[in-house]
Protein backbone atom coordinates (compact mmCIF):
# COMPACT_ATOMS: atom_id res chain seq x y z
CA UNK A 1 0.00 0.00 0.00
CA UNK A 2 1.23 3.40 -1.31
CA UNK A 3 1.52 6.17 1.70
CA UNK A 4 1.94 9.54 0.24
CA UNK A 5 2.52 12.98 2.06
CA UNK A 6 0.88 16.48 0.41
CA UNK A 7 2.20 19.47 2.02
CA UNK A 8 0.89 22.30 0.52
CA UNK A 9 -0.96 25.88 1.76
CA UNK A 10 -3.72 25.83 -0.75
CA UNK A 11 -6.88 23.30 -0.37
CA UNK A 12 -8.39 23.42 -4.01
CA UNK A 13 -4.49 22.13 -4.95
CA UNK A 14 -4.62 19.65 -2.25
CA UNK A 15 -7.96 18.53 -3.43
CA UNK A 16 -6.60 18.37 -7.05
CA UNK A 17 -3.55 16.66 -6.36
CA UNK A 18 -5.41 13.54 -4.32
CA UNK A 19 -7.75 13.29 -7.18
CA UNK A 20 -4.66 12.48 -9.05
CA UNK A 21 -3.08 10.08 -6.97
CA UNK A 22 -6.23 8.46 -5.96
CA UNK A 23 -6.92 7.93 -9.71
CA UNK A 24 -3.15 6.68 -10.53
CA UNK A 25 -2.54 5.08 -7.65
CA UNK A 26 -5.82 3.16 -6.12
CA UNK A 27 -5.87 2.46 -2.42
CA UNK A 28 -2.94 4.86 -1.82
CA UNK A 29 -3.11 6.74 2.20
CA UNK A 30 -2.94 10.54 1.91
CA UNK A 31 -1.96 12.46 4.48
CA UNK A 32 -1.21 16.47 4.68
CA UNK A 33 0.05 19.45 6.00
CA UNK A 34 -1.33 23.20 5.16
CA UNK A 35 1.59 24.54 7.60
CA UNK A 36 5.17 24.46 7.65
CA UNK A 37 4.68 23.44 11.80
CA UNK A 38 2.42 20.70 10.52
CA UNK A 39 4.77 19.37 7.71
CA UNK A 40 7.27 18.50 10.55
CA UNK A 41 4.89 16.82 12.86
CA UNK A 42 3.55 15.26 9.48
CA UNK A 43 6.62 13.64 8.64
CA UNK A 44 7.71 12.43 12.23
CA UNK A 45 4.48 10.43 11.96
CA UNK A 46 4.63 8.96 9.10
CA UNK A 47 8.48 8.75 9.02
CA UNK A 48 8.44 5.59 6.34
CA UNK A 49 5.83 7.19 3.87
CA UNK A 50 6.63 6.29 0.25
CA UNK A 51 6.56 10.04 -1.17
CA UNK A 52 6.28 13.75 0.00
CA UNK A 53 5.05 16.66 -2.60
CA UNK A 54 6.62 19.83 -0.95
CA UNK A 55 5.01 23.26 -2.15
CA UNK A 56 8.29 26.00 -1.88
CA UNK A 57 6.89 28.45 -0.28
CA UNK A 58 4.57 27.24 2.48
CA UNK A 59 3.70 29.20 5.66
CA UNK A 60 6.45 29.64 7.59
CA UNK A 61 9.02 28.18 5.14
CA UNK A 62 10.05 29.88 1.72
CA UNK A 63 12.64 28.58 -0.90
CA UNK A 64 14.91 25.62 -0.40
CA UNK A 65 15.00 25.50 3.28
CA UNK A 66 12.21 23.38 4.49
CA UNK A 67 13.64 20.69 1.55
CA UNK A 68 17.38 20.91 2.69
CA UNK A 69 16.56 19.94 6.59
CA UNK A 70 13.73 17.43 5.96
CA UNK A 71 16.44 15.41 3.55
CA UNK A 72 18.79 16.05 6.21
CA UNK A 73 16.49 14.57 9.27
CA UNK A 74 14.90 11.74 6.91
CA UNK A 75 16.90 10.89 4.31
CA UNK A 76 14.60 7.52 3.24
CA UNK A 77 12.06 10.03 2.33
CA UNK A 78 11.73 10.96 -1.24
CA UNK A 79 11.07 14.55 -1.93
CA UNK A 80 9.72 16.03 -5.02
CA UNK A 81 9.22 19.82 -5.31
CA UNK A 82 5.64 20.87 -6.78
CA UNK A 83 5.46 24.85 -7.60
CA UNK A 84 4.59 27.68 -9.73
CA UNK A 85 7.83 28.85 -9.96
CA UNK A 86 8.65 26.71 -13.12
CA UNK A 87 11.64 28.34 -14.83
CA UNK A 88 14.72 26.14 -15.05
CA UNK A 89 17.21 27.33 -12.61
CA UNK A 90 14.64 27.14 -9.60
CA UNK A 91 14.16 23.24 -11.32
CA UNK A 92 18.23 23.11 -11.39
CA UNK A 93 18.27 23.46 -7.89
CA UNK A 94 15.63 21.90 -6.34
CA UNK A 95 17.65 18.77 -8.03
CA UNK A 96 21.18 20.20 -6.50
CA UNK A 97 19.24 20.14 -3.10
CA UNK A 98 18.31 16.37 -2.97
CA UNK A 99 14.35 16.81 -4.83
CA UNK A 100 13.53 13.07 -6.93
CA UNK A 101 11.70 15.54 -9.31
CA UNK A 102 10.24 19.09 -9.75
CA UNK A 103 6.28 18.77 -10.95
CA UNK A 104 5.09 22.44 -11.83
CA UNK A 105 1.75 23.18 -10.56
CA UNK A 106 0.65 23.83 -14.27
CA UNK A 107 1.20 20.17 -15.06
CA UNK A 108 -2.06 18.23 -16.65
CA UNK A 109 -3.47 15.38 -14.30
CA UNK A 110 -2.37 13.17 -17.16
CA UNK A 111 1.18 14.11 -17.12
CA UNK A 112 0.96 14.49 -12.96
CA UNK A 113 0.11 10.91 -12.82
CA UNK A 114 2.86 9.90 -15.23
CA UNK A 115 5.39 11.53 -13.41
CA UNK A 116 4.49 10.25 -9.92
CA UNK A 117 4.57 6.82 -10.83
CA UNK A 118 7.65 7.17 -12.55
CA UNK A 119 8.86 8.83 -9.33
CA UNK A 120 7.65 6.18 -7.06
CA UNK A 121 9.29 3.47 -9.47
CA UNK A 122 12.89 5.08 -8.14
CA UNK A 123 13.04 7.83 -11.42
CA UNK A 124 13.76 11.63 -11.42
CA UNK A 125 10.87 13.59 -13.11
CA UNK A 126 11.56 17.12 -14.58
CA UNK A 127 9.98 18.92 -17.01
CA UNK A 128 11.22 18.41 -20.37
CA UNK A 129 13.12 20.53 -21.41
CA UNK A 130 15.35 21.58 -18.77
CA UNK A 131 18.51 21.36 -20.62
CA UNK A 132 21.65 22.82 -18.88
CA UNK A 133 20.68 25.17 -16.81
CA UNK A 134 22.50 26.40 -13.56
CA UNK A 135 21.94 25.60 -10.31
CA UNK A 136 22.84 26.07 -7.26
CA UNK A 137 26.30 27.74 -6.69
CA UNK A 138 28.75 27.11 -4.05
CA UNK A 139 27.50 30.00 -1.74
CA UNK A 140 23.69 28.38 -1.77
CA UNK A 141 25.62 24.62 -1.34
CA UNK A 142 27.57 25.67 1.13
CA UNK A 143 24.34 27.36 3.30
CA UNK A 144 22.44 23.86 2.80
CA UNK A 145 25.36 21.95 4.59
CA UNK A 146 25.49 24.34 7.79
CA UNK A 147 21.36 24.79 7.56
CA UNK A 148 21.71 20.73 7.76
CA UNK A 149 23.25 20.65 11.56
CA UNK A 150 20.09 22.41 12.83
CA UNK A 151 17.55 20.89 15.15
CA UNK A 152 14.33 21.09 13.72
CA UNK A 153 13.52 24.00 17.07
CA UNK A 154 16.49 25.83 15.72
CA UNK A 155 15.42 25.68 11.99
CA UNK A 156 11.66 26.96 13.33
CA UNK A 157 13.44 29.45 14.73
CA UNK A 158 15.44 30.26 12.10
CA UNK A 159 12.63 30.73 9.73
CA UNK A 160 10.56 33.16 11.96
CA UNK A 161 14.03 35.40 12.25
CA UNK A 162 14.25 35.08 8.75
CA UNK A 163 10.59 36.19 8.13
CA UNK A 164 11.41 39.71 10.92
CA UNK A 165 9.68 38.39 13.99
CA UNK A 166 11.85 39.35 17.35
CA UNK A 167 12.82 36.99 19.96
CA UNK A 168 9.17 37.70 22.08
CA UNK A 169 7.07 37.29 19.01
CA UNK A 170 8.97 33.70 18.78
CA UNK A 171 8.75 32.93 21.88
CA UNK A 172 5.09 33.31 22.36
CA UNK A 173 4.45 31.21 18.79
CA UNK A 174 6.61 28.40 19.66
CA UNK A 175 5.00 28.91 23.35
CA UNK A 176 8.87 28.96 25.02
CA UNK A 177 10.30 31.39 27.13
CA UNK A 178 12.70 34.22 25.60
CA UNK A 179 15.83 32.71 27.24
CA UNK A 180 15.22 29.54 24.97
CA UNK A 181 14.65 31.13 21.89
CA UNK A 182 18.28 32.90 22.91
CA UNK A 183 19.98 29.80 23.49
CA UNK A 184 18.47 28.69 20.46
CA UNK A 185 19.99 31.40 18.64
CA UNK A 186 23.60 31.08 20.07
CA UNK A 187 23.42 27.72 18.17
CA UNK A 188 21.98 28.79 15.45
CA UNK A 189 25.08 31.28 15.02
CA UNK A 190 27.56 29.07 16.04
CA UNK A 191 26.42 26.23 13.63
CA UNK A 192 25.96 28.31 10.65
CA UNK A 193 29.32 30.19 11.49
CA UNK A 194 27.49 33.52 11.46
CA UNK A 195 28.70 36.49 14.29
CA UNK A 196 25.17 37.83 14.44
CA UNK A 197 21.41 37.57 13.70
CA UNK A 198 21.95 39.40 10.76
CA UNK A 199 24.27 37.72 9.03
CA UNK A 200 22.43 34.05 9.83
CA UNK A 201 19.55 35.58 8.20
CA UNK A 202 22.12 36.30 5.32
CA UNK A 203 23.08 32.60 4.93
CA UNK A 204 19.39 31.49 5.07
CA UNK A 205 18.51 33.60 2.48
CA UNK A 206 20.41 32.28 -0.13
CA UNK A 207 18.58 29.08 -0.20
CA UNK A 208 15.17 31.85 -1.11
CA UNK A 209 13.00 31.95 -4.22
CA UNK A 210 13.61 34.89 -6.42
CA UNK A 211 10.39 36.69 -6.79
CA UNK A 212 10.51 37.33 -10.43
CA UNK A 213 10.78 33.21 -11.04
CA UNK A 214 6.79 33.23 -10.71
CA UNK A 215 5.53 37.14 -10.65
CA UNK A 216 1.91 35.94 -11.19
CA UNK A 217 1.91 33.77 -7.95
CA UNK A 218 3.99 33.14 -4.65
CA UNK A 219 3.93 29.47 -4.26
Amino acid sequence: MTELLIADDHPLFREALRGVVTRTLAGTVIHEADQFDRLYELVERHPDADLLLLDLNMPGAQGFGALVHLRALHPQLPIVIVSAHEDPVTIRRALDHGAMGFIPKSTDSGVLGHALLQILDGGIWVPPGLGTSAGADADELEAAQRLRELTPQQFRVLQMACSGALNKQIAWDMDVSESTVKAHMSHILRKLGASNRTQAVLIASRLGIADEAAPESRN
